[in-house]
């Protein structure tokens, strides 16, 4: 069976392909050049006849304009030009990389040129499809290149890493291999159903196997409200009353005049935020309008959104520099129900700071304005996120359609376990409660959904267009 999908003649893989691989304004610039007439395309540029070259070698020369009339050639840059034989490159087809300067002009020019011998240029992701295409990557690999591009911390990074590499590949090729050597079983059975006798699939044996990959779907499912949280940045809404110095604190943090600071109340009137890097976890911290009665209208429209953050948020610093009333304290228990808080007490560094004796929930006293134990109050968010240390080998999930297969995977099978479950004592008997060929097509759905994750089964133009149009040209 043949797996490629139909390819439009804008993404035929018989085109030779060029792209910008590098941001522009840079000292270097790097242009990438993949498709079966790479060689005889990137010798009628360069200053020498590549037509021959061998794989994994780096040719200094230069790129040329060649006259078509006159015997004359204008040399428009020094480059450095290294080539990959199929299979052996990143996309699985002959492939090189001209290593330029940066000049706007040139890299420009030098595209000019390619097209003009037969390349077109490469659509957005287009290097990566080609790679999955011919089989150098998976479909989850293949996203896994997108997010380690768009990492901004050590945890995106470290999680992208382990996808790039296989993780969470190899765990399900691990699961389908159980999985299908059950199905298999009871498919067997199925052409032997003229012997009533025979039992091939050990019921016990299936009904346990499956709870425990039911167990471990879930889990990697559950990963990805802690993979979106990492990769989307931890909101944190820092709240309070007016004049309490949560503008303060955020410049604070942030190291920046982010926020306006001033005495007069009810200067901030919109959601302000910004994100940190704490010991490699991003969090967006979100300044928010002070709670209080008014009767403006623009500064109540703050108020408004004031809540909405807290609806948010994942974490709620409530920032007061008196000792709030009992009141408060309820009515900001109850509007952090199901958030993690943290009491920060303000302004220790002022005469009139008091002990709390109301509060009983733990705090923690700072100076926002002179940076008074802020080290305490980022630690304190960092563990209160309560994010697993990562290494390169554990498996967060972080894509939406990985969570969606996940969870239409745990559906299929939770069938499976449900008709075996219902048969109580007759569980491991020769007649379960449900007939071989139902368990087997529920096995089969799990089997064909984990498969989407990976692209192990054909997967239609459109889900590929949706995986690769948000690429960066060039990759």
């Amino acid at each position: 069976m043949n797996l490629t999908p139909h390819l439009s003649p804008l993404t035929s893989r018989e085109d030779t392909i060029c792209a910008l691989a590098t941001p522009p304004g840079g000292a270097l610039g790097i242009i990438r050049i993949s498709g079966p007439q790479m060689l005889g395309i990137l010798s009628h540029v360069f200053s020498k006849d590549l037509s021959t070259a061998q794989p994994n070698t780096i040719h200094y020369g230069h790129i040329v304009e060649r006259d078509a009339v006159f015997p004359h050639q204008q040399v428009i840059d020094e480059v450095m030009v290294s080539i990959f034989r199929a299979p052996h490159s990143y996309t699985g087809e002959d492939s090189a990389e001209i290593s330029c300067h940066g000049s706007h002009y040139i890299l420009n020019k030098v595209l000019e040129l390619l097209i003009q011998q037969g390349c077109r240029m490469a659509n957005p992701g287009e290097y990566t499809m080609r790679a999955y295409l011919n089989g150098k990557m998976d479909l989850s690999q293949a996203e896994a290149v997108a997010d380690l591009i768009a990492s901004s911390n050590e945890a995106t990074h470290q999680m992208a890493m382990s996808q790039l590499r296989g993780g969470i590949s190899t765990e399900l090729s691990r699961l389908r291999d159980q999985l299908l050597k059950l199905t298999s079983l009871l498919e067997l059975e199925l052409d032997f159903s003229d012997h009533e006798d025979l039992e091939f699939a050990d019921r016990g044996k299936l009904f346990e196997l499956a709870k425990n990959i039911d167990k471990y779907i879930t889990k990697l499912a559950k990963s990805f409200e802690t993979g979106q949280a990492i990769k989307q940045g931890i909101p944190v809404a820092i709240v309070g009353k007016t004049n309490v110095g949560k503008s303060t604190l955020l410049n604070a943090l942030l190291k920046d005049d982010r926020a306006i600071v001033s005495n007069v109340h009810g200067t901030t009137r919109d959601t302000i935020e910004d994100t940190i890097d704490i010991n490699g976890i991003t969090f967006r911290f979100i300044d928010t309008a002070g709670i209080r009665q008014t009767s403006d209208q623009v500064e109540q429209i703050g108020i408004e959104r004031t809540y909405a953050a807290i609806d948010k948020a994942r974490i709620i610093i409530w920032m007061v520099d008196k000792e709030p009333s009992l009141e408060e304290l309820n009515k900001m228990m109850l509007l952090s129900d199901s958030k993690k808080l943290i009491v920060v007490k303000n302004k220790i560094d002022k005469a009139e700071s008091t002990p709390f004796t109301l509060v009983k929930i733990p705090l923690i006293e700072i100076s926002a304005k002179h940076g008074t134990h802020l080290p305490d109050l980022e630690q304190a968010i960092y563990e209160t996120a309560d994010i697993p240390t990562l290494q390169q080998s554990d498996i967060i999930v972080t894509n939406a359609r990985h969570y969606d297969a996940l969870t239409r995977a745990h559906s299929h099978l939770q069938r499976v376990i449900d008709g075996l479950a219902t048969s109580d004592s007759s569980l491991f008997t020769h007649h379960p409660s449900l007939p071989p060929d139902l368990l087997s097509e529920d096995l089969r759905l799990t089997l064909d959904t984990l498969s989407e994750i990976t692209g192990g089964q054909i997967t239609p133009n459109e889900v590929l267009g949706n995986i690769f149009k948000n690429f960066c040209v060039g990759k």
